[in-house]
């Protein structure tokens, strides 16, 4: 019987996988592989957070692949290597991948296709399986190789249209003689956020159907209510491709409405990141645009960010979110981003590290370069704006409850008023376990503005 090799990699599904069904089309058998990578260990990436959802994802996986009559295959080691020692145990003629765009990815694909020459197996990558649209599908006049600015990638995106959604399969036959390691058990991982969310293609399409239904109509109005939380939380199961980015955009305009709209308008933005960084993969740790930033490093003042315990009350409340969950609010994001790197002026690949230490959906595309955005050394047309943590407060979290949510020291303060505990009258603040503001908002601006060559 023919044989295809599925290397599962971001795209931990079976509904809507390009990649699952070419190697149904292939072979009468299929091996569904995944490979713990050794590299991803020396590089750092494996987080608890991530480990402990990825083991959920493959729990999940092998699951749905037994009630179709197959199995997930988990082996650990150099992904090459055991991805020829199976072709070389099944006589396998493909393997198929989903084509990714950071530089492991990458190498990765490079890698299992020098491992299979001399083995008469071809390796197949598969376009628009992590993204809604494949990176590169798009791309400007004039020779560029990718687009550099938002609207007109978007406007090109939404001209372009994204593929048809695929169901999942029936039946998945797999070899008897293809052995494996066990599941990952996400009960032996340390040091996980305590709040951290369960994950598996089912928890995630139990998500997106909640989501469709319901919150999204109100996406457009209420994206950045802090303490509404009106976003979708489907960022872990996008990064980890338990959810279809091109099936919640089909599924997102199905439904249509405005909220539908800006919700597609957010799925365009992280492919607009993946293929930015496609194009320019040094991109992940260095600065797209130079800005000759003198960055500065006081560690004091790092951890006090890291800790949520900067003074400002915003900040705090988004830091000590990420902590408590492995994940953050979009808005909180951006401003927890533009106090480290406009308000201390500190180099923005510290946070992203930190973020990337704990955010289950920690992904190197949109994770980097959405740092670099509010940096201003990415994309962003205005890369001078710093975002004042008083005033996003008072316009994103008015009566305080995000706030309140986070720091319950500053519980007894009303309104508006949590976000300059500084300035509320009898507060005991002596008494009161919460710093003084780590710096003063206006001398930061200006030191900013002269490191820049704002003055």
């Amino acid at each position: 019987m023919s044989v295809a090799v599925v290397l599962f990699t971001s795209d931990l599904r079976l509904h809507d996988n390009p990649v699952l069904r070419a190697a149904l089309r292939d072979a009468d058998e299929v091996v569904p592989l995944f490979v713990r990578d050794d590299a991803v260990h020396r590089a750092g990436f494996d987080a608890p957070n991530r480990l402990a959802f990825l083991a959920d994802c493959l729990a999940d996986l092998d699951a749905g692949l037994r009630e179709r009559g197959g199995r997930l295959v988990v082996r650990r080691g150099d992904a090459a290597r055991e991805v020829k020692r199976v072709v070389e145990r099944t006589g396998a003629a493909s393997v198929h991948i989903a084509a990714g765009v950071s530089g492991y990815a990458a190498k990765r694909e490079e890698r299992v296709r020098e491992a299979l020459e001399g083995t008469g197996c071809e390796l197949r990558a598969h376009d628009a399986v992590v993204t809604a649209l494949a990176p590169g599908r798009v791309v400007p006049t004039g020779g560029k190789d990718h687009f550099a600015v938002f609207t007109p990638y978007f406007r090109r995106w939404e001209a372009e249209g994204v593929r048809g959604t695929l169901t999942a399969p029936r039946t998945v036959r797999v070899p008897d003689d293809v052995s494996g390691d066990e599941l990952p058990d996400r009960d032996a991982i340390k040091n996980l956020s305590p709040g951290l969310a369960r994950g598996g293609e089912i928890a995630g399409r139990k998500l997106v159907t909640s989501w469709v239904n319901g919150p999204m109509a109100d996406y457009e109005d209420g994206h950045d209510d802090l303490a509404g939380d009106a976003t979708s939380r489907l960022s872990p199961h996008l990064h980890f491709g338990t959810v279809s980015a091109a099936e919640l955009a089909n599924r997102a305009r199905e439904k249509g409405g405005s909220g539908g709209e800006a919700f597609v308008r957010q799925l365009a933005w992280r492919d607009f990141h993946h293929q930015v960084l496609a194009a320019r993969p040094d991109a992940s740790w260095s600065d797209y645009r130079a800005r000759h930033d003198r960055w500065r490093s006081d560690e004091d003042e790092i951890d006090a960010w890291k800790s949520g315990r900067t003074g400002y009350p915003l900040v705090d409340a988004a830091m000590r979110q990420l902590a408590h969950e492995g994940w953050m609010h979009n808005r909180a994001r951006m401003l927890a981003a533009s106090f480290l790197t406009k308000t201390l002026y500190v180099d923005w690949r510290v946070g992203a590290r930190h973020f990337l230490d704990l955010l289950v959906d920690g992904d190197v595309a949109n994770n980097q370069l959405n740092w670099q955005w509010v940096a201003g050394t990415g994309t962003d047309t205005r890369p001078n704006r710093v975002l004042n943590p008083v005033i996003q407060g008072k316009r994103f979290d008015p009566r305080g409850d995000y706030v309140r949510r986070w720091v319950p020291e500053l519980a007894e303060l009303d309104g508006a008023a949590i976000h300059e505990p500084w300035k509320a009258e009898g507060l005991d603040r002596a008494g009161l376990d919460y710093p003084d503001p780590l710096v003063d908002l206006a001398e930061a601006r200006a030191r900013f503005e002269r490191a820049r060559g704002l003055d």
